[in-house]
């Protein structure tokens, strides 16, 4: 049985994400994010996809369909919004880190506790990615912060980083003592963005 409450910390951590969404305006839909080469429009996009992606696998389903990237149509904030409320809500069912999560993405299927932590460990980084891209912070507990540079350690390091499409970049130098620099840094996002 796992030790570490990941449907909890990763509440934690979606929650952060719905706070900073609700400051969202429509000027800010077209500003440029950390992440990759998307507008924060197509982050949100995305953070969506994966929100109802991963909500869809712990009910077992699988296959392309469910990894579709989300239209968020005339309200983006509001769409993301109810797409974090769904993962919230299929997290919390019973059972659910027992159940097996089938990641089309991954290409594999997950103990649900593990798939869990690879949400977790995005919505950390994503939620720094919706502040950084509206000028503000994120701020997370030191419980989150430390299971997060857990989770961030066992993600895989190399060439891996470099394939099209994959997670997270190569690995940035880093020398801060900031728990949350450190796990942006090891996960290839620079903790002094846009700088």
């Amino acid at each position: 049985m796992p030790t570490v409450d990941y449907v909890s910390l990763d509440a934690a951590a979606v929650q952060a994400s719905i706070d900073l969404a609700t400051q969202i305006t429509d000027a800010d839909l077209s500003k440029p994010t950390p992440c990759r080469a998307w507008t924060l429009y197509g982050l949100l996009a995305h953070m969506a996809t994966q929100h109802y992606g991963f909500a869809a696998a712990s009910r077992g389903e699988a296959g392309e369909a469910v990894w579709k990237v989300r239209d968020l149509g005339d309200e983006p904030a509001k769409a993301y919004i109810a797409s974090a409320e769904q993962v919230l809500a299929a997290f919390a069912e019973d059972g659910v880190t027992e159940r097996t999560f089938p990641l089309t993405e991954f290409g594999a299927d997950f103990p649900g506790h593990q798939a869990i932590s690879f949400h977790f460990i995005d919505y950390v980084v994503h939620s720094w990615d919706v502040a950084a891209t509206l000028g503000t912070t994120v701020t997370f507990t030191p419980e989150v912060l430390a299971a997060a540079q857990t989770v961030a350690n066992v993600v895989p390091t190399g060439d891996v980083r470099l394939a099209p499409g994959t997670a997270f970049s190569p690995a940035l130098p880093w020398n801060g003592d900031n728990p949350l620099d450190q796990i942006l840094a090891h996960l290839g996002r620079n903790p002094s963005w846009p700088n």
